[in-house]
């Protein structure tokens, strides 16, 4: 029987899970590797480890939705172009 999983770690893998689109047991393996990498075992650390990852993957999302727009906009030579079919 699989142990019984801290609500708040589970919370937070979820909400990271959400925010790189990837599933649960994904993010729970990312945030597995990490403590790895960095010998964290206790539950509170991997719980410091799996918000951190969230506030980083927020970070990285707004920074590629500010190029994203950046990109999209017309140049003005191209602005009232219309292409065909």
């Amino acid at each position: 029987m699989a142990a019984p999983q801290d609500k708040d770690f589970a919370t937070a893998c979820g909400r990271l899970a959400s925010s790189l689109s990837i599933s649960l047991a994904a993010a729970r393996r990312k945030v597995d590797l990490v403590a790895a990498k960095e010998g964290v075992r206790d539950n509170a650390g991997r719980l410091l480890i799996a918000q951190r990852l969230m506030l980083e993957a927020q970070g990285v999302g707004e920074q590629s939705r500010q190029l994203l727009d950046v990109l999209l906009e017309a140049v003005q030579e191209e602005a009232n172009y219309l292409g065909d079919d």
